[in-house]
This record gives C-alpha cells, structure tokens and sequence, in this order.
C-alpha cells in the first residue's frame, strides 16, 4: 500500500517543521511526501527539502484548493493524505486511518483534531451543512467528551488532516479552486454525498493543530472569503426547487453569520464576501450539476438533526439557537 502525503506550505516554517517530525515518526510512513510552495519567503520550502520532500514551486499564493489539486495530480500514492502544515499528527495516525478507510464503501477517513493550544478540546471532527449554505465543524471549540468519541460514517472531512483513495478523485474530480481557501473541503464532501462515496470519522486517530495560523480565524480576508463562498456552496449544490423553497433558511444563516462576523469586526469584509458571492451566484450555477432535490432534502435532515442532537448535549450556540428557532419546519 503506497501513501502519498500532501502539504500545502505558505510561510510558517517552525509550524512545518512539527508536522514533518510527526511524519517521520508514524508507524505507517508516508512513501511519498509532496510540499507546495505557495510563494514562502521564510525558508520553509527549503526546510521540506532538507527533510526529504519535494517541493512543488507555485511561485505565488494560489491558495489551499490550487496548492492540493496540483499535488494530486503529480502524486503516486493509492492513497492521499492531506494535511496542514500546522498540524501535528500521533505516531499512529495514518496506520489507524488506513485500516478505517480500507473497508468497503469507505472512500476517506479523517481522525479526532484536537487544538494545538487546549488539548482538550476539539478543533475539527467532521462537517455538517444546514440548509442555509452554512456549515459546522463539529464540536469546534467543544470539550473533547463522549459524543466526539464514536466511530461514524460521514459524508464530509475536514482537509486538516484527511486520507482518500486516490480513485475517488476519478470520481469526483478535485478541489474548486475558485474557493481558494475555505470550504473547498466542505464543497468536495457534498460532491461526495451526491455521489453516494461516504468515509469515517475515526476518533481514535488523534491530530493536534492550532487553527488558522496562516491568517487568522477573523481576519478580513478569511471572512470574505467564507462570506462569498457559503453563496457559491448554495449556487453549486442546490436544485432551483429547493432553492426557492429554502430562501428563507438561506437568508436566516447568512444574516446571523454576518452578525457574528459584525461582533468580530469584520462587518465590512462579510458585506463583500456576500456582494462577490451574489455577483458570481449565476456563473457558478451554470457550470455545475446540482443535486437531485429528494437526495439534498435526505441529507439536509440527516445533517440538522445531527447538528440538533451534538449541540443539545454538549451546550447549544447562539448561532444555531437562533438559526434553528428562526427556519422551524425542517427539511420538508
């Protein structure tokens, strides 16, 4: 079984450096180890040499989406693992993702993230989209308790720390790269759920990453870029019946997360997100096949109730307080 690993590098050189150990000391090694430059100026491509990669020049930051799709078409691997580069791995996390992802019906695996600076606390789990466009990684920010320690088949991993057959992207095709950054992942797990390819959550594969460390979880340009792309998740995904019918849904997310983006400060970027989301809305639609509307409603359910159900036992946020009391009704 040959494993190829992929990590997308734009400056952070000590971050990376973490990472690679931990990819030195897996018990099931990497045999291939890819590192994209996204145009970094504070040696860490040269890091990654040292410590056996090769190093992909983009020679400008293309983004996360650009970065991994390059890689992917240059790896060897029947299996791919993406990761951070601000993520740092258990010595037997891919051993226990393989096994996971090496039954049937399973296309990908993802592990328990825990964050880097609290680690007992979840940074990412798998991801679930309401009907509003908008997603939740699962337990962000929650203490690491029972709920987040069951093994589960999911339809969406985060690409902190991800393995896939390399045949599903066959399959599925790559990242969107007009995403750049952000969601790109989210909008690769609704591909996969139309197409039927699940994977599995297996939280006794543990990863610790610190988040956001490139440009940071509120910054302008991570708001803006969210912003625009929940619209183009909408544009992509969702069949004009249900688009009409669920517009009220839809305005619900994508006001409230304007005022939480408001509440950081980064009203003004959350207003161009949605303005270069709304501008490109028909482009994207045009160019994309859309789910069949009793599948997207199956799932829809299938994800709000999930969503219901973690947050009702681990402490409900506002956001979803509000989302959930505002769009009564379900998935009907």
């Amino acid at each position: 079984m040959s494993l190829t690993a992929i990590v997308p590098v734009w400056n952070g050189r000590a971050l990376l450096e973490r990472l690679l150990a931990s990819l030195e000391a897996q018990t099931e090694r990497a045999t291939e180890l890819l590192v994209v430059d996204n145009g970094s100026c504070d040696g860490a491509p040269d890091l990654a040499r040292e410590r056996g990669a090769r190093v992909i020049p983009l020679g400008a930051n293309l983004g996360f989406a650009a970065a991994v799709n390059r890689a992917i078409g240059e790896s060897r691997g029947q299996w791919i693992a993406v990761l951070n580069s601000d993520v740092e791995l258990a010595p037997d996390y891919f051993a226990r993702l393989l096994a996971a992802a090496g039954g049937p019906g399973v296309w990908f695996a993802t592990g328990k993230i825990l964050a880097a600076e609290s680690r007992d606390r979840i940074d990412a789990t798998f991801d679930l989209v309401c009907r509003g466009g908008t997603a939740w990684r699962a337990g962000s920010g929650r203490p690491d308790v029972p709920p987040f320690s069951s093994d589960r088949a999911i339809w969406s991993a985060p690409w902190t720390a991800a393995v896939f057959r390399a045949e599903l992207f066959q399959k599925t095709g790559l990242l969107e790269p007009s995403f750049e950054s952000y969601l790109e992942d989210v909008d690769f797990g609704l591909r996969c759920a139309r197409l039927g390819l699940a994977g599995a959550y297996v939280p006794s594969a543990l990863a610790w990453h610190r988040g956001s460390a490139t440009l940071g979880r509120w910054h302008p340009e991570t708001v803006r870029r969210i912003a625009r792309n929940q619209l183009f998740l909408v544009a992509r995904h969702y069949p004009r019946r249900l688009l009409l019918r669920w517009l009220w849904p839809i305005a619900v997310a994508q006001v409230l997360w304007g005022a939480v983006a408001l509440r950081h400060g980064a009203a003004f970027a959350w207003l161009r997100g949605v303005a270069q989301g709304l501008r490109g809305f028909s482009a994207v639609r045009n160019r994309c096949e859309s789910f069949a509307p009793e599948a997207l409603c199956t799932l829809m359910r299938t994800n709000e109730h999930i969503l219901r159900e973690i947050q009702a036992s681990t402490g409900a946020d506002s956001y979803w307080k509000l989302y959930f009391l505002l769009t009564t009704g379900g998935t009907k």
